[in-house]
């Protein structure tokens, strides 16, 4: 995105790096669009409009005035208060320029039937999901009714829901903006959503769909019980099928505008009866969902719409409720089953019922109550966080009740149908969200359910950690890992948002530095003493030319897969490079597990500068700073004795990248990704040579691509050949380690 405040981008002017100013949703559709996936066209209102207005209206001081009484645990209170605020912004003259803008871009992109929803530019955050915090609106048409919903938006950022979700988080209610997305609206013949894992048990070998008839909107709120499909990830093929009876399905009407033209419609018996979508369908949705989480190097919670038989993706986020070890810690229960629904979150609750049939009755839920309504919605949140469990008559594993109970980490039956005909308020149940049932009264788990602990397993073979966002750090600290392998500077380089050489050129190198050191800081301070591999900047021209003053710095280049990047930047942009040296000297100054590796590098005289450059900069190897090169291109391979012999202490092989530049495969590609394969046996010959020549060299060796999260078989190889250690993603972590310890066991390896 270019410099400047702007009222309105269009969805292929931003990335996932313009967070701040369009959103995370909004940030995800201009991503997507950019890579290729079939997005319905739009713009965003930026999250700058908003501040203006506020700015302009002279609002900031009112609301601040409505809000100092609030206390978010009154939910009457709460829900006066923010509707006074809702109000005050609603009610207030939008600026002309701020209207006409948005009108130019509604008119531009050919009118018609548009969908409007918010995206926070605090939302979609690991840990801070609480799906639906602000306004959606559908059937939007016209240009006035459009700005109309626009305000609307910026008034749901003061949803009850939301001020008790910004006070829960220690967000400040004024840092926190708003922007808003209008797309296409798909009127959808089927949609769903999906999860590039299964989200109970948090297996990244599945891909998890559900899918309903009609518009979409009713999955996540439970309204419906939706088809489950689960499709292996390695195979793309279908392993299992739920066909849920889906009575009626939400259709646009012909008359009207805004919501009040969405309509029940009820279905034949054998449309209730029928699979929502084909199998065609579910494998081409299990692609594009493999695509994503490829692009984003993480699991993602995908929304999806079928029309006019094209499939769409109108949202993406990452999922932030990745557990460890849930799998293998399901105590079975033998006592008789009052009520079986679907597993949505995993564990076992007992508590007494409080039955809430709409949002205004949550405060007679108490601590270690059990939530048991048809369905919830984002109002119930405050109530969800002081329950034990929850139990919903509708919905399916995607649909709000379950994502909210995940992140919550409570026990969560979904769709159960006749929860709350059956049970009653003050009625002592059991939930045990695994296996999706309910019994009556107290169940006693036996002792050897109970004591079935996870235990930790010491194996030869280092076991380290992908990271890059500092929200994750602090949890994944606590799992049974031995350090962080890739930590990646990308994230912490976007977060920063300025171009280095624009902020040298305004004199403002040193907060550059401070920037990022406080960024390296979070992650060497949280798992130290264990080692935490910093990876220096890997941009790439174009990823550079997004941040601020980068336009002025960064040529236009025709694949800057292959341009412009790694150590090739280092030896001639010193300056820069210096800056990075900067912040990890100031960093080890407090926490010498911090170590570094050089990304990206072609030649072995790349090498010996870069390592020349260091040095002259302070940072030098020695018994408390390892140096590791990146091996992820095939001269590194093939020269792979003379790179080690300029003086480093270990390589990590980056299987994406390796694979791409062995098989000539761009990894983004959809049309070859059946072919890229880390896998193949070119591919794997290399692999095989680097750990052993590193071995023969007396250097350690690590692999920190996806092929070791993707495929346990690899992982296997990797350990007979002798490689040191293995970095996964968190969510890996646990089954990771279990291959490594079988063959360990398998070769008779010990420490």
């Amino acid at each position: 995105m270019q410099e400047g405040r702007k009222t309105v981008v269009w969805f292929k002017e931003v990335t996932k790096k313009d967070v701040a100013v369009v959103g995370g949703k909004g940030a995800n559709l201009g991503e997507m669009t950019n890579v290729g996936i079939p997005v319905p066209p739009g713009f965003i209102v930026t999250s700058d409009a908003y501040f203006d207005f506020l700015r302009q209206t002279k609002l900031t001081a009112k609301i601040r005035q409505l809000l100092k009484p609030v206390d978010v645990n009154d939910s009457r209170q709460l829900q006066q208060i923010a509707a006074q605020v809702r109000q005050v912004i609603s009610k207030a003259a939008i600026p002309p320029e701020i209207a006409k803008e948005i009108e130019r871009a509604y008119v531009k992109m050919g009118q018609g039937l548009v969908a409007v929803r918010s995206s926070a530019t605090a939302e979609d955050l690991p840990e801070a999901s609480f799906a639906g915090q602000q306004r959606t609106f559908l059937n939007v048409q016209g240009k006035k009714e459009v700005v109309a919903a626009v305000q609307e938006c910026w008034a749901s950022l003061f949803e009850a829901r939301a001020i008790f979700y910004r006070v829960q988080q220690n967000y400040d209610h004024f840092k926190v903006g708003i922007a808003v997305p209008v797309q296409r609206m798909v009127q959808s013949e089927a949609a769903g959503v999906m999860f590039t894992l299964e989200p109970v048990a948090s297996d990244r070998s599945k891909i998890t769909i559900e899918a309903i008839l009609g518009l979409g909107e009713m999955i996540v709120s439970g309204d419906v019980t939706p088809d489950h499909y689960i499709v292996s990830k390695n195979e793309l093929k279908i392993t299992s099928k739920e066909i849920a009876r889906q009575e009626w399905k939400l259709i646009r009407s012909d008359g009207g505008k805004g919501e009040e033209t969405n309509m029940k419609v009820t279905l034949t018996a054998k449309e209730q009866a029928q699979q929502k979508i084909s199998d065609d369908d579910i494998i081409a949705l299990a692609k594009i969902g493999k695509q994503l989480e490829e692009h984003y190097q993480f699991p993602q919670d995908i929304e999806w719409a079928k029309e006019n038989n094209q499939l769409f993706i109108v949202q993406t986020r990452p999922v932030t409720t990745i557990r460890e070890g849930v799998a293998g810690v399901r105590p079975e229960i033998t006592a008789p089953v009052l009520l079986s629904g679907a597993a949505a979150s995993p564990g076992i609750a007992v508590g007494p019922v409080k039955l809430v049939t709409d949002a205004s009755q949550i405060d007679k839920v108490k601590d270690g109550d059990i939530l048991v309504s048809e369905m919830t919605t984002p109002d119930f949140v405050p109530a969800m966080k002081r329950a034990a469990a929850i139990v919903t008559d509708r919905g399916g594993r995607t649909a709000h009740a379950a994502i909210v109970s995940r992140e919550l980490g409570i026990p969560c039956v979904v769709g159960v149908e006749k929860a709350t005909a059956t049970l009653k308020d003050g009625q002592v149940i059991t939930v045990d969200g695994a296996h999706g049932k309910v019994y009556d009264g107290k169940i006693e788990i036996t002792v050897a359910a109970k004591t079935k602990t996870r235990l930790k397993i010491k194996t030869r073979t280092k076991l380290l950690v992908n990271l890059a966002q500092p929200e994750l750090v602090d949890r994944v600290a606590s799992y049974d890992v031995d350090g962080v392998g890739l930590l990646r500077a990308e994230f912490m380089i976007a977060q920063i948002g300025e171009h280095p050489s624009y902020m040298i050129s305004q004199q403002r190198g040193n907060e550059f530095v401070d920037k990022l050191a406080r960024g390296l800081t979070a992650f060497a301070r949280a798992f130290h003493p264990r080692q935490v591999v910093y990876r220096t900047n890997d941009f790439k021209t174009n990823e550079y030319r997004a941040l601020k003053g980068g336009e002025r710095y960064e040529e236009t280049e025709e694949n800057p897969m292959l341009g412009y990047r790694g150590a090739s930047r280092y030896i001639t942009d010193i300056d820069t490079f210096k800056l990075e040296i900067a912040a990890i000297k100031k960093v080890r100054k407090q926490y010498k597990n911090l170590w570094v590796m050089i990304p990206f590098v072609r030649t072995v005289n790349e090498l010996a500068q870069t390592l020349e450059i260091m040095e002259s900069e302070g940072l030098k190897r020695s018994e408390d700073l390892k140096i590791w090169m990146m091996v992820e291109v095939p001269s590194n391979i093939i020269l792979l004795e003379k790179f080690i012999a300029v003086g480093i202490d270990g390589i990590s092989i980056g299987s994406n990248d390796l694979t791409q530049l062995t098989l000539g495969i761009d990894r983004d590609s959809a049309k070859l990704a059946d072919t890229f394969d880390e896998r193949d046996e070119a591919v794997m010959l290399s692999l095989e040579r680097a750990i052993k020549v590193a071995k023969s060299m007396g250097i350690t060796s690590s692999i920190c691509g996806q092929a070791p999260s993707e495929y346990p078989e690899l992982t296997e190889r990797l350990v007979e050949w002798g490689i040191t250690s293995v970095s996964v993603s968190p969510d890996m972590i646990d089954r990771t380690r279990e291959i490594i310890a079988a063959v360990e066991a398998r070769l008779k390896i010990r420490d």
